[in-house]
């Protein structure tokens, strides 16, 4: 049955909140040496200004997805944005660093909530495959839209008002889900949803947790014992974590869908995306405004022309599956991805705008058809009773390749940086990040203040244009790959073709 007019106002509405989350995942960047002046937080208090949300994001992710498929997805929603709304409103008025940490956790809870349920009602109210793949890309669009729009909000907020405004703009967004949800989107969850395993839950949390948080301290601090344990333990609490969901009768996760090259494929598409998305942005907003020397605001605007490419890409993503197979798409929508990254590897220390504009487009353009075809792909293995739960995996799987980016692309662009500078003999505060090093050439008289400037700034491009050339070969990778994996997806529409797991063997 097709949906109607009722179904795509409901899908309009399920597109703020993810508008708003990815919004939120790159805003506060802009605002952090706002909030060191006005906080003054200690430096591990602002690490975990930093790290708190995605942390609590990521490992309440598939808790929450399938929480939603047993108390409801519309009613876990509600709950997920008056959480996210109270949070948001707190968060703009703390008057200290742990007041802000401890909101930014209840941010992460609410966001969990939110992500998976609005991928997981998509499911349910389009059930004709082509009205499903159009809502999907329009999802998909909002989310690739909002990380690129998410630096130009920041900056306009941050050039007329006070940090506490980035956390303001979530109310109105909030309100106006509540108001609208129980109108517009119908209730679903799975009628049999059997025991509610907490013993998963809490594997689940305890695998994420510290896989997390050892890779993006891998990538701040490079490696040492107490991250690299993390990492293990994490990675041995997953293998507990699959090993209960194939003994128990109703698992958190149904594990056998990874026995389809195709799922598995899509899952590795989409994580890899992600990883060269997230993992450029690192350089890209540091290349605008310590290289280019661009103001919060106007390097926001640099993100317009890329975030209009991301929205054009994600709508004709359904109909070049018509068209052509899913996995030529992914595998044309990596290596367009792959040029940009290529571009983006030429940028130097002379500020080249229009090589920038275009690199960025090119990547957002490529990696945004590959998240919605990989997400309509993982969507439609789940039978409507389990769509929370492989939406929330689906999310997961978005927040580890985001996490591994900056980790990997990070510490790429890191050694090369530090071996630069140690071979200009550049003195000990200066080798840990661009800033560090601008900040310590202030105090420098001339002409040594130029010469260290200058040398970092070359030393930055020079890990630049490594991290970009790692992106783009594991890009095309992939797209090598794509195709051999996804072979068995036969392009929308043709008759051999079924939904769920049937077009996934």
């Amino acid at each position: 049955m097709k949906a109607g007019r009722k179904q795509w106002i409901g899908l309009a509405v399920l597109v703020l909140p993810v508008l708003l989350i990815s919004v939120d995942l790159h805003v506060l960047s802009y605002a952090l040496p706002f909030i060191s002046a006005s906080l003054a937080p200690s430096s591990s208090q602002l690490l975990w200004i930093i790290d708190i949300y995605p942390f609590m994001l990521a490992g309440l992710l598939l808790p929450m997805g399938t929480l939603g498929d047993r108390v409801g997805r519309r009613r876990l929603l509600m709950a997920g944005a008056a959480a996210f709304g109270a949070a948001s409103a707190v968060a703009a008025f703390s008057g200290s660093g742990d007041m802000l940490i401890a909101t930014r956790a209840v941010l992460g809870v609410g966001g969990a909530t939110l992500m998976p349920s609005t991928l997981s009602l998509i499911r349910n109210m389009f059930h004709d495959e082509g009205q499903r793949r159009v809502a999907i890309s329009i999802w998909t669009g909002a989310f690739a839209g909002g990380a690129m729009l998410g630096p130009l909000m920041g900056g306009a907020l941050l050039e007329h008002f006070w940090w506490g405004s980035v956390f303001l703009v979530n109310l109105p967004v909030m309100a106006l889900l509540l108001i609208l949800a129980p109108l517009l989107l119908p209730e679903s969850r799975n009628p049999r949803p059997g025991r509610f395993d907490l013993l998963s839950v809490a594997l689940s949390l305890a695998a994420i947790l510290p896989t997390i948080y050892g890779v993006q301290h891998v990538a701040q601090d490079g490696f040492s014992l107490l991250p690299v344990l993390a990492i293990a333990a994490g990675l041995a609490l997953g293998i507990a974590f699959v090993r209960r969901q194939r003994a128990i009768p109703d698992p958190m996760l149904d594990v056998r869908l990874f026995g389809s090259r195709a799922f598995t494929a899509a899952i590795g598409a989409n994580t890899l995306g992600v990883f060269a998305m997230v993992g450029s942005s690192l350089f890209t907003t540091q290349y605008l405004q310590m290289v280019m020397g661009a103001r919060p605001l106007i390097a926001g605007l640099y993100a317009l022309p890329s975030a209009g490419m991301a929205m054009l890409t994600a709508a004709l993503a359904p109909v070049l599956v018509r068209k052509v197979r899913p996995g030529l798409v992914v595998c044309a929508g990596l290596l367009v991805g792959a040029g940009g990254f290529a571009l983006l590897s030429r940028l130097d220390v002379t500020g080249q705008a229009g090589l920038l504009i275009v690199g960025i487009m090119l990547m957002a353009g490529g990696v945004t058809l590959v998240l919605t075809v990989s997400s309509d792909l993982i969507i439609a293995t789940a039978p409507p009773e389990r769509a929370g739960s492989v939406a929330g995996l689906s999310q997961v799987a978005t927040e580890f390749g985001g996490a591994l980016g900056i980790s990997l692309l990070g510490s790429i662009g890191t050694a090369v940086y530090r071996g630069h500078l140690l071979e200009k003999q550049a003195p000990a505060p200066a080798l840990d990040t661009l800033g560090a090093a601008l900040e310590a050439a202030r105090h420098l008289p001339e002409p040594a203040r130029t010469a260290l400037a200058a040398a970092a700034r070359e030393a930055f491009t020079q890990g630049q244009h490594y991290a970009m050339i790692a992106a783009a070969a594991g890009l095309c990778l992939m797209a090598v790959l794509a195709p051999i994996l996804l072979r068995s997806v036969q392009r929308a529409g043709r008759p051999e073709q079924r939904s769920g797991q049937h077009a996934m063997r």
